[in-house]
């Protein structure tokens, strides 16, 4: 049996049945055409090979990584140009997926799990773009003028181990070089990584978890802000919460050089994650840039008590998410009685804007719309993205969609890494049927927040709506697995009730009335 090492591209018109159903002789026309006259000149350019062509798809191996990647960027690129006047619901438009791994040669095919892995990269990506593997990621470097998202492990189909997964950022090149490449390369490697693991709950009590799960977050949050270090995201380290886990094996898979671990138990009036924070810092024998400093500085509260409410709130918020008016409610009077407390705690009234703004146009509640707590928020941080998040939320909800664009991109731009302004630009965009970018930013916010059902939930109808059916199962195991989890502990939940139930029917079990899934039944 022959084997070699070889970089995979796989590739398929989105919507295609729809485009058949549509003008099939037209289709197939338009499909040859640009085969004939861009995409197989292409290939050839960057010395790739066609595998295999389907109805609307194809598999090509490259002699190199840098090959694949560059000849995509090319192509989709390409595409997008040809489809310029081109009416929307006409449009040929590919995804694409990239990996390198070995492969099994029979003939003139390829098979084995470096080809699924491609197949199932591809089923992710949105119209128009490109999903790459953490090892297609690592060959390329700096050897090529593009930026690439995180977008964080990933559970493909048939695929036993989660693979990373990166976004390439077609319109984003890369940050300029100011070394040779040789330098360039050698200090990407050498950047620090870290993993910080859930602190261990020294109280005794279960009820205390958000606590420690809340210090562990904010230093996240903090140690992300430092540029010299590369922090891995905060779902991927709670994947690793209530184990017992062997440190260097969790090193090497998350592929960090530093893991830190720890235990909470409250005591004394002041608390100072900032000091922890900058403490990690010195440790690792890093600098920080004067904004960064600044930016970790600024945020939080010295008071315990103050912060201690503050995680109880979010807590309640992230448990119950948009759909719970009762914790909205309650996560209202936190956050109230924390600002009675510490009149300059920042996320506690960017939270309380949030919850304000749930409860008024989420449940038709009365009261504040939120707009107030926002910008409380913003003169005391103006560089706390979630505020700028929420406000572009009570922006959009007013008909002021130009100002909500405005704010999205603001917090955006301070915190990409946000879990709260990725869900809040998904739903923007959603609303202004920018579907590719919906997918973007709810795909971000679900490898942010493990608990979010939402997100999951609203990309199976993005993907339904542009004809990917592989992404849209893939949604909806991820939502059905977070409903079952959320309805364990809150049975009472309509909503995630509902996504989960949306769930089963796109997985094809609704056929099987009061089949119980972990708590989850089916209605009849």
């Amino acid at each position: 049996m022959k084997r070699r090492l070889t970089a995979i591209l796989a590739a398929d018109v989105v919507g295609y049945s729809r485009l058949m159903g549509v003008n099939e002789s037209g289709t197939l026309t338009a499909l040859d055409r640009l085969r004939s006259d861009f995409v197989n000149p292409k290939i050839s350019e960057h010395q790739g090979r066609i595998v295999k062509l389907t109805g609307d798809g194809m598999l090509v191996e490259f002699p190199s990584v840098v090959n694949a990647v560059a000849c995509a960027t090319d192509m989709q690129r390409g595409i997008r140009n040809r489809n310029a006047g081109v009416p929307q619901d006409h449009r040929i438009q590919f995804r694409m997926g990239v990996n390198v791994g070995d492969v099994i040669v029979q003939g003139k095919d390829i098979f084995g799990d470096g080809v699924n892995v491609a197949a199932r990269l591809e089923s992710i990506a949105t119209a128009g773009g490109i999903m790459i593997s953490g090892s297609v990621r690592d060959h390329i470097g700096n050897r090529l003028d593009l930026a690439f998202e995180d977008m964080g492990e990933q559970s493909l189909k048939n695929i036993e181990r989660p693979i990373r997964v990166y976004r390439v950022c077609l319109d984003t090149p890369a940050a300029p070089a100011t070394k040779d490449t040789k330098t360039a390369q050698h200090e990407q490697v050498e950047k620090p990584a870290i993993a910080v693991l859930p602190f261990n709950n020294m109280s005794g009590d279960p009820e205390q978890e958000y606590f420690s799960d809340g210090i562990t977050e904010d230093i996240i949050t903090d140690l992300s802000k430092v540029s010299a270090l590369s922090v891995i995201a905060r779902n991927s380290a709670f994947a690793f919460k209530g184990k017992n886990v062997d440190v260097l094996q969790v090193a090497r898979q998350l592929k960090v050089s530093h893991v830190l671990e720890g235990s909470v138990r409250k005591a004394g009036g002041r608390v100072r994650i900032t000091a922890i924070s900058e403490a990690i810092v010195k440790a690792l024998k890093l600098k920080l840039l004067p904004e960064e400093k600044k930016a970790i500085e600024q945020r939080g509260t010295e008071s315990v008590e103050a912060y201690n409410l503050f995680l109880m709130a979010r807590q309640n918020y992230v448990t119950g998410g948009e759909s719970d008016l009762r914790r909205a409610e309650a996560t209202i009077r936190i956050c109230q009685r924390v600002t009675e407390i510490d009149p300059n705690y920042a996320d506690a009234w960017a939270l309380m804007a949030l919850d304000q703004m749930i409860v008024r146009f989420i449940h038709g509640g009365k009261g504040e719309d939120g707009l107030a707590a926002a910008e409380r928020a913003l003169v005391l941080d103006a560089n706390l993205a979630e505020a700028h998040a929420v406000k572009a939320r009570i922006f959009a909800e007013n008909g002021r969609h130009d100002e909500a664009s405005a704010e999205i991109a603001s917090g955006l731009r301070l915190d990409p890494e946000s879990f709260e302004v990725n869900r809040s630009a998904g739903l923007l965009s959603f609303r202004q049927h920018r579907l590719e970018d919906a997918i973007r930013y709810w795909e971000k916010a679900t490898t942010l927040m493990e608990t979010d059902v939402a997100s999951p939930s609203m990309l199976t109808t993005c993907y339904a709506a542009l004809g990917n059916s592989q992404a849209t199962r893939r949604a909806a195991e991820i939502t059905l697995a977070r409903a079952e989890k959320v309805l364990a502990q809150d049975q009472n939940n309509g909503a995630v009730t509902g996504w989960g139930v949306n769930a089963l029917a796109i997985l094809g079990e609704a056929e099987r009335p009061n089949a119980p899934r972990n708590g989850l039944i089916v209605p009849c």
